[in-house]
């Protein structure tokens, strides 16, 4: 007669603990859709009424005690058939013939590879890229997504949400600088204990561009502005500043606003524009005739 402590590996004094643990180490190499060998479909049924009777508490006293045999039929020690009645797993058991067949919760062997928010469907199927589902059986797999963020935040900093494919949303820290295809990790939200693999893609703004750890910005300034100088309003990565702009700033000078690039490294370089008006103006064009400017020729090729 076989033992049910030998086929789990653990010994008779076995915690239900190590138990449930052998059972698992066991499965995730024997299970139909990682094995396909018949021989090995065996022996994962066999391992499945093992541990449908040592995790169930009631079943293995009954063992130990003889009273019933390792495919849970009695024994002449025994008080008689056992059918119905609650597993291990939350199911019950029924015979058919000389076989013993056990209605396993699907809930319930789900808790056991992983805990809540695991998704008995992705026990043997494994979920893709933003929560797409391939088949295959992953063994501890790290599971890939891709997640798209807004400019601002990849370089400030922050946290959002990432949805799995298990449909649990969690919370992702995105640290400042985080680049295109960097990789967060989330550790144990994978695949039966595998990693979360969050490939990151950073949203292009329609006013910034990064230039490393700075940011750069075109502002543009009227021609009074520029002379006379000026308090304007310049959206950062980190919300709207009010700027000065000092006297007689040329088209094409660049101000650096220290530590207003990626948070902690960068800086929010400005780069001026001059706007002249988009129509005439008889009062400029008259001034700017009888001006002498003493500006020295400002081309120097």
């Amino acid at each position: 007669m076989a033992n049910l402590y030998d086929m789990l590996g653990v010994s008779k004094n076995a915690s239900d603990a190590e138990i449930k643990k052998a059972y698992r180490q066991k499965a995730r190499t024997l299970h139909p859709d990682v094995n396909p060998d018949k021989k090995a479909q065996e022996k994962f049924k066999t391992l499945t009424g093992a541990y449908e009777i040592l995790s169930d508490k009631s079943k293995r006293a009954r063992y130990d005690a003889g009273e019933i045999d390792e495919n849970g039929n009695p024994t002449p020690f025994g008080r008689g058939a056992y059918d119905g009645g609650s597993s291990g797993f939350g199911g019950g058991t029924y015979r058919r013939g000389n076989t013993t067949y056990t209605n396993i919760n699907p809930e319930d062997l789900a808790s056991m590879f992983g805990g809540g928010g695991f998704n008995f469907t992705d026990l043997f199927g494994m979920g893709g890229m933003n929560g797409a589902r391939g088949r295959g059986y992953p063994q501890g797999q790290d599971v890939q997504y891709q997640l798209a963020i807004p400019f601002n935040l990849a370089i400030t900093g922050g946290s959002t949400t990432v949805q799995l494919a298990n449909g649990k949303e969690v919370k992702v820290k995105v640290p400042a600088g985080v680049v295109d295809d960097a990789v967060l990790r989330l550790k144990g939200m994978g695949q039966m204990g595998g990693d979360a693999l969050i490939k990151i893609q950073v949203q292009k703004s329609e006013i910034f561009t990064r230039d490393g750890d700075n940011v750069n910005i075109t502002l543009p300034l009227t021609l009074k502005e520029a002379v006379l100088g000026a308090k304007v309003l310049l959206p950062t990565p980190s919300g709207e500043i009010s700027l000065k702009i000092p006297p007689y700033t040329s088209g094409g000078k660049v101000l650096r606003l220290k530590g207003k690039g990626v948070t902690g490294h960068g800086d929010l370089l400005v780069h001026i524009s001059i706007v002249l008006p988009d129509k005439n103006a008889p009062a400029l064009t008259e001034f700017v005739e009888s001006w002498k400017d003493p500006t020295p020729n400002p081309r120097k090729f």
